[in-house]
């Protein structure tokens, strides 16, 4: 099982913390992520962290779909690949319709069918085997529309990416994690049970029976966020973590469509799911945020003191060797923190 961080861009002026990822690099952590909502982009700390480190790789966790064509997107890779000597990971996702529709002002659409194509179109250049050129339902390339000049012609790439780039989407749908097992190289979930790994597997080993690949996860990388908070007092630590899933599960989309709920539900807290969510919508955040069990807290991330995570990491490591996990994602860890995660499991 590897490990990697996430870095932490927040704030009205947000800065990376470098000594964070330079001492995740010294432990031995094979990745740290960057994300965008709407606020920093993804691709910049990455180039940053990249330019900063000769080991550790850094991806995009994630390039939103909408925000970039997959022409941009790829260039982007490649770009970043020459640069880092091939450390780059590239990590897509759809966002939801709030944001695609309210901050990137473009329509939500069919967001599997986006994905597939996006990738299908940056693994295209990515190949390099001759001029672009792809007809799809979302991306036609040259673009043919009713107002095309009639002067866009295929072209390909000048840099010579590298076809084996790694790809990976943030997924939580099952129709996401099969979408995932179809055209990508990992995933990204934002919320795993160790202990209900079929949650996330079955829908991806099911997408790779329908795309004709090996159904097998070997060589394919779930690699899960995790929060995590080092402490002597567990209940102090589980309350550093309520506000944030409490944002997700109750924020995060409308009533009518938020997928982390969903997800919530899935793992066995509907009627917790629901309350966090009414709370939340009736503008009650810091009673949504004490709603969130102790349990599904534990379940999903690593709080308390070192000997509590060191016995918690037993369960991750066993959905490792089953195959299940190949990389746990750190989010909000200190570095005394990933010190500790990094002595148990490296």
């Amino acid at each position: 099982m590897q490990l990697g961080i996430t870095l932490k861009m927040a704030g009205a002026t947000p800065h990376p913390d470098m000594d964070v990822v330079l001492e995740a690099e010294r432990l031995g952590f094979s990745q740290v992520w960057t994300g965008e909502s709407y606020s920093t982009d993804a691709v910049s700390p990455v180039a940053w962290v990249l330019a900063r480190t000769t080991r550790i790789k850094a991806g995009t966790g994630i390039m939103q779909i909408p925000a970039r064509t997959p022409a941009c997107a790829a260039m982007t890779a490649m770009t970043l690949q020459a640069l880092s000597g091939n450390r780059f990971l590239f990590g897509v996702g759809m966002s939801g319709p709030q944001v695609v529709e309210g901050w990137h002002g473009v329509r939500f659409g069919k967001p599997m069918t986006r994905t597939r194509e996006y990738i299908a179109v940056v693994r295209q250049i990515l190949a390099r085997e001759k001029p672009l050129a792809f007809a799809g339902e979302e991306y036609t390339i040259p673009y043919a529309g009713t107002d095309a000049t009639g002067l866009g012609k295929p072209l390909r790439s000048i840099i010579h990416g590298d076809p084996s780039l790694p790809i990976y989407t943030a997924s939580i749908t099952p129709a996401g994690l099969r979408t995932a097992g179809e055209v990508a190289n990992g995933t990204l979930p934002i919320f795993y049970s160790p202990e209900q790994p079929r949650i996330v597997s079955d829908p991806i080993l099911a997408g790779m029976t329908k795309a004709g690949r090996p159904a097998r996860l070997a060589g394919f990388d779930v690699a899960p966020y995790v929060r995590t908070r080092l402490g002597p007092d567990v209940a102090a630590c589980r309350d550093a973590i309520r506000p944030e899933l409490a944002l997700y599960i109750g924020g995060m989309g409308a009533r009518a469509k938020n997928f982390y709920n969903d997800l919530a539900m899935k793992l066995g807290y509907p009627d917790a799911a629901r309350t966090i969510q009414d709370l939340y919508l009736d503008g009650k955040k810091n009673a949504a945020a004490a709603a969130v069990p102790d349990a599904l807290i534990d379940e999903i991330s690593l709080v308390g003191p070192a000997e509590r995570i060191r016995d918690r990491l037993a369960a991750w490591k066993e959905a490792a060797k089953d195959g299940h996990v190949g990389t746990i994602v750190l989010t909000g860890a200190s570095i005394e923190a990933m010190r500790v995660v990094a002595e148990a499991t490296l």
